[in-house]
């Protein structure tokens, strides 16, 4: 066999594998999850697509190398380039990260507001942590978290989550732990993040929630 030929086998064969790749996805939303964390919030999202038996073509969640917003944006923009390319674009691109202490937090809400194409990429922002997220399973807050010389605003989450998971851990599988109070914690997000905009403050507050019901949604579009 010349390489031409050789070349040619090798193209058709790539062709049928892209092919058979887009065949598996389901008739929903193709959706890009890129985390911030490398542990706790990339291991909440896959347990709950698994969860809500959501197909991995469709939803696929990933961690850059960078844990900054501004990376974490630059990564989902990569990754929504090559996906398009590849003839399997992605319908939603979510940057998951928190405020904490990130100096890059407010540059990088402006840049995903910006982002073309429009409509595509959103920020599920949590202030101060994602930590905050899973404390409203088990109670409803709106006092703000404040950082100390000796604990950042999310080590203060953290300790009081621990009242009700004293055992947890960046590595813990939350979801499992926590999926019974889902609808609780979805009510309690949504009455914090009503009160953050009424009292124009971002402390606490979590859009961790629209993304939640957007993938248990989903289920519906099948």
């Amino acid at each position: 066999m010349g390489s031409d030929d050789l070349h040619k086998k090798r193209k058709a064969q790539t062709l049928k594998q892209k092919q058979r790749k887009i065949g598996i996805r389901k008739a929903y939303d193709r959706v890009l999850i890129v985390c911030e964390g490398s542990e706790t919030e990339p291991l909440y999202f896959k347990a709950l697509r698994e969860e809500y038996q959501l197909h991995t073509a469709n939803i696929e969640i990933c961690t850059p190398s960078g844990s900054d917003p501004m990376s974490i944006i630059k990564y989902a923009k990569e990754r929504y380039v090559a996906a398009k390319n590849e003839g399997n674009p992605f319908e939603r691109v979510y940057c998951v990260f928190d405020k904490d202490q990130h100096t890059n937090y407010d540059s990088a809400i402006k840049s995903l507001e910006y982002m073309q194409p429009k409509n595509i990429f959103f920020a599920i922002t949590s202030v101060p942590c994602f930590e905050y997220w899973i404390l409203l399973h088990f109670i409803y807050t709106t006092k703000p978290y404040i950082g100390t010389d000796k604990k950042s605003s999310a080590d203060n989450v953290i300790s009081e989550l621990k009242q009700y998971i004293p055992n947890y851990e960046k590595n813990v599988k939350i979801f499992n732990l926590i999926k019974n109070n889902l609808s609780f914690a979805i009510s309690n997000a949504r009455r914090a993040n009503e009160v953050a905009k009424k009292t124009s403050t971002d402390n606490p507050s979590t859009k961790i929630v629209d993304l939640v019901e957007y993938l248990i949604n989903l289920l519906h579009q099948k």
